[in-house]
């Protein structure tokens, strides 16, 4: 296969190696965190969840990154980014672990979130940094294959870190403390394996790697307007519009879901267990979507160009949406879960693509921060509309002609910007 042939490559590059263990160890222990917390929020058998709750959830995890994406940006411009993987998930290690001690308390909802909102906000560096430093270990003919494969092999990890997430909570232990537990000690194996990459090599090239924090908090404002410019110039208009349909994607799968979480728990499902292992099934499907979209980004975009792989991606999400979700079967949904899989996992290689390419590296910290900033508010946008729009069983045809609206019109958008 081409794509076992192009990691071989791929792997030949030391860093890349050493980079890529960092990846999927960090964000297999985020798939073990975030189904344990979905478990908890979603399936506790002592709570009645709503749409509402899976929106108010969400927007306490994720909207405070709005203000955190921004000067995670700013310091990866700065600090070293070996250091930011080394201490980001220590940090996390320790965090997720004080997660696990309030599960057992049990103590009221808002303080859970508190925690888990701590071990998700190191995230935002972590992952902005694992994107910055990509292009510091391939050479520019590889970076295509490299954004297909690092990311997706990334997004994989996480599925399967849900997996076994869903594994330790359906066969070993009954308790959303133990699975937090095990991702605690996945992030401190992430750690460990960042110690073996030099602390240089993953730049920034800067001078003064280590400016003073009050400096660097001071120049925030200026540096975003300076990366912003950086974005909108001509070059990089390419880039501006691709996170914005990359945006808008993030928001249709949110939205999706949402959806899925809410027919998981009562339409399609009789009992908790069934409903995890439902839940756990349709996002393994989703994370095979993700691998074929790994083996055919590189080819497709290569032929296509990105711009164009991109709106292939939403004109085919525009049409496969409203045919497999409005059965509200669970055949269907998992066939769908596939498909925005592919489509979403593929638009996201390509527009990581044309970012690194068109982007400095001395800017790449802060873009893709602001990248991470759109992706969290644009999902929270979607559980929100999802909220308003979602019956208690999940079942929505507004919904998902919406969304397939959506997808419709990122597509004809795209293709208009690709023929100026």
């Amino acid at each position: 296969m081409a794509v076992v042939r192009d990691l071989r490559v791929l792997l030949r590059f030391q860093g890349f190696r050493r980079l890529l263990a960092v990846r999927l160890l960090s964000q297999g222990a985020d798939g073990v965190f975030q189904v344990a917390l979905a478990a908890y929020v979603v399936f506790s058998p002592e709570k009645q969840t709503s749409a509402a709750a899976i929106a108010s959830a969400m927007a306490v995890l994720l909207l405070p990154y709005s203000l955190v994406g921004p000067f995670a940006g700013v310091l990866l411009d700065r600090w070293r980014r070996r250091q930011v993987f080394l201490y980001g998930n220590l940090l996390r290690a320790l965090m997720a672990t004080v997660t696990a001690v309030l599960i057992l308390g049990r103590v009221p909802d808002w303080l859970l979130l508190l925690s888990a909102l701590c071990v998700t906000a190191v995230n935002r560096f972590v992952l902005a940094g694992l994107s910055a430093a990509l292009p510091r270990v391939v050479d520019a003919e590889r970076l295509v294959i490299a954004n297909s494969l690092s990311p997706t092999a990334g997004t994989l990890a996480a599925t399967a870190g849900g997996g076994l997430a869903f594994l330790v909570r359906l066969v070993i232990a009954d308790s959303d403390a133990a699975v937090v537990l095990v991702g605690a000690a996945l992030y401190l194996c992430a750690a460990v394996a960042s110690l073996r990459i030099a602390k240089e090599l993953l730049g920034p090239d800067r001078a003064l790697v280590h400016p003073r924090l009050t400096t660097a908090l001071t120049g925030t404002a200026r540096d975003l307007l300076a990366g912003l410019r950086h974005l909108a110039a001509p070059p990089r208009r390419e880039a501006a519009w691709a996170l914005t349909a990359m945006s808008l994607m993030r928001f249709c799968y949110g939205a999706m879901l949402v959806m899925l979480l809410m027919l998981c728990r009562y339409a399609l499902t009789s009992t908790t267990d069934e409903g995890i292992a439902l839940l756990g099934l349709a996002l393994g499907v989703s994370g095979a979507g993700f691998f074929v979209a790994a083996v055919m980004t590189p080819w497709a975009a290569g032929r296509l160009g990105p711009g164009r792989w991109i709106m292939v991606c939403s004109g085919s999400a525009a049409v496969l949406e409203p045919a497999l979700g409005l059965p509200f079967a669970s055949g269907p949904l998992l066939a769908g879960a596939f498909v925005l899989g592919l489509t979403t996992q593929g638009a996201k290689i390509a527009t990581d693509t044309i970012v690194q390419s068109s982007v400095d590296d001395g800017f790449r910290g802060r873009i893709f921060s602001l990248y991470d900033v759109l992706f969290n508010v644009a999902f929270v946008g979607a559980a929100a509309v999802a909220a308003l729009m979602l019956p208690p069983d999940g079942r929505s045809v507004p919904l998902v002609i919406t969304i397939a609206v959506i997808y419709g019109a990122v597509a004809v958008v795209t293709a208009r910007f690709e023929h100026q």
